[in-house]
């Protein structure tokens, strides 16, 4: 079975989500290293419209959206509890809050001028511009608002200290070995303490030890290659077979767009050829031939007919 690659930047919180899953996993992977903005044209080429990073592949298969590939996670790893669909509910609503609520707020605090100084290394100074141009028009379009800048602080500390409290007898967040929320809960608490600097974590010492132990997971084996590569990889390839069952859909063979509904909401146009209880899969021929299937969520996602 071809290796999951993924699509991502160094600076990215969700890729450090999938990043340290990767190193607990224990895979090995292909790293694509991306631009932070689009245009990104050969990821679009398998993405379409969908703006947002992390996105990986495996052969002719994209996905987007950090669950989808968590999900190809816990399948290519056998280990059922990084992929949030076979937690439990207690699980599933504390990850939601994470990723989106406390991510937000984590953003806000996440130590400005450190952030600022990482971003200036990494990019040109238009492309700083650019960025912040682009974060500032997805935030305008944005139909979740987070908690603002005056209640972004207590926001994070009110979650540290639930943090704290559930690490007082174990040592991940839900029992003896950390699950899908242990990772949505690191990757923001990781672009505060790692790449901000912020010292707002360090009265709480058996969160630092947990982000310790999470850390030290690593990123797996990862092996570089360039984003031609990776579009040459799913243009050789085939997608995988969908089960007939996830072929029931009323709207299969229809043409649809399916959309982010929280921030980023670039729809992905294609013709719908698979309905999962947990995804949608649409077909897309990008030009330059090939036939690729785009995997994206239900929850938080919208689908139109075309």
């Amino acid at each position: 079975m071809p290796e999951l690659i993924l699509h991502h930047y160094p600076l990215s919180p969700f890729s450090e989500k999938l990043r340290v899953m990767l190193g607990y996993a224990g895979l090995s992977w292909q790293s694509v290293i991306t631009r932070e903005m689009p245009p990104r044209p050969r990821l679009e080429a398998l993405a379409g419209g969908y703006r947002k990073v992390p996105v990986a592949q495996i052969g002719a298969d994209v996905f987007c959206d950090t669950r989808t590939i968590a999900s190809e996670i816990a399948t290519l790893s056998v280990r059922p509890e990084l992929g949030l669909e076979n937690c439990s509910a207690e699980v599933r609503e504390f990850a939601a809050m994470a990723d989106l609520e406390v991510f937000l707020a984590c953003v806000m605090v996440g130590g400005a001028g450190k952030i600022t100084q990482r971003v200036r290394e990494a990019m040109s100074l238009p492309d700083v511009l650019r960025f912040a141009w682009d974060r500032i028009g997805i935030g305008l379009r944005a139909k979740v608002k987070g908690v603002g800048i005056r209640g972004a602080r207590p926001r994070v500390l009110r979650h540290l200290a639930e943090v704290e409290g559930r690490l007082q007898q174990r040592d991940f967040l839900f029992g003896p070995r950390p699950n899908h929320a242990d990772f949505s809960t690191y990757h923001s608490l990781w672009f505060i303490r790692d790449m901000g600097g912020s010292s707002l974590i360090d009265a709480f010492p058996r969160t630092l030890a947990w982000m310790d132990r999470m850390k030290a997971f690593g990123h797996g084996e990862p092996r570089q290659i360039s984003a031609q590569q990776a579009l040459d990889v799913a243009r050789a390839a085939e997608p995988r077979a969908i089960a007939p069952e996830h072929r029931q859909d009323a709207l299969i063979g229809s043409k649809v767009r399916v959309a982010p509904t929280d921030y980023g909401q670039d729809p992905t146009i294609g013709i719908l050829v698979g309905a999962t209880p947990e995804r949608w899969i649409l077909m897309r021929e990008p030009q330059g031939g090939g036939r690729l299937h785009v995997h994206l969520p239900k929850a938080d996602f919208e689908l139109k007919v075309v």
